[in-house]
C-alpha cells in the first residue's frame, strides 16, 4: 500500500509541481551531503522557495527522502509496464525488455544512487511501502521469464527464474554506483550487450 505523505496545501496539481522541485533539488544534496547532513533549509533553497513553503508539502525531512525513493520507483516500473511483454513469451522480447530497463537505469543514476546510499535512513513505516514495490518490479520480470519457459524457449526451474529476475534488477542498478569503474572499460552500450550475453549465457535456451 503507497504511503500517503501529508500536506496542508489541497490543491493536488500544485502538491505535484511543488514536490518535483522538491526532489529535483534534494536528490543532488542527498548524493553530494548524504541525507544526515542535508538539511530541510538546503532543500529548499535548492528547490526554489522558502522553508515555510518546504512544510506546506511534507511534515518532516524523511518525508523527502521516501518521496524521493518512491517517485523513482513509480518511474521504473511504469516504464517496466510498457517494456516488458508477458504475452510474447520469446527470448527476443525479453531481451528488448531487460535493455530498455538497463538504459532507463543509467538516465536515473543520480535516483538509484541516493536509493543505494540513503535507503536506511527511511522511516519503518515508509520502509516496507518502498520494498514491497521492488519486490513486485522483480516479480514483473519473473512473469516474463517464465512466459518464455511456458513458450518452451528457456528451460529454467522455479527457483532459477526467481533468482534470474533479481539479477536482472540489481545488474541493470549496478551501472549508477559502478560506473567510476565500469566505464574505463566499457561505454554504456557495451556494458548492457555484455550483461545481457552473460545472463542468456546462463540461461538453458531451446537451439
Amino acid at each position: 500500500m503507497k504511503r500517503e505523505v501529508y500536506a496542508s496545501v489541497k490543491d493536488e496539481r500544485l502538491i505535484k509541481k511543488r514536490r518535483d522541485q522538491m526532489i529535483k533539488g534534494a536528490v543532488n544534496l542527498f548524493k553530494e551531503k548524504g541525507f544526515h547532513r542535508t538539511t530541510t533549509r538546503e532543500i529548499a533553497s535548492a528547490s526554489g522557495f522558502s522553508i515555510g513553503t518546504l512544510y506546506e508539502y511534507i511534515r518532516k525531512k524523511e518525508d523527502i527522502l521516501y518521496l524521493v525513493v518512491d517517485r523513482m520507483y513509480d518511474e521504473i516500473r511504469d516504464q517496466l509496464q510498457k517494456d516488458l511483454d508477458t504475452n510474447q513469451g520469446t527470448v527476443a522480447s525479453l531481451k528488448r525488455g531487460i535493455f530498455f530497463y538497463f538504459q532507463q537505469m543509467a538516465e536515473m543514476e543520480e535516483e538509484v544512487l541516493v536509493m543505494y546510499q540513503e535507503a536506511k535512513s527511511l522511516t519503518k513505516d515508509t520502509l516496507p511501502s518502498v520494498l514491497n514495490k521492488e519486490i513486485a518490479m522483480v516479480g514483473m520480470f519473473e512473469d516474463v521469464i517464465k512466459s518464455c519457459v511456458d513458450k518452451g524457449e528457456l528451460h529454467l526451474t522455479e527457483s532459477q527464474i526467481k533468482m534470474i529476475a533479481h539479477n536482472i534488477f540489481v545488474q541493470g542498478q549496478m551501472w549508477a554506483f559502478r560506473r567510476w569503474a565500469l566505464q574505463k572499460e566499457f561505454s554504456l552500450q557495451e556494458y548492457i550487450d555484455l550483461q545481457i550475453d552473460l545472463l542468456f549465457h546462463g540461461m538453458k535456451q531451446t537451439k
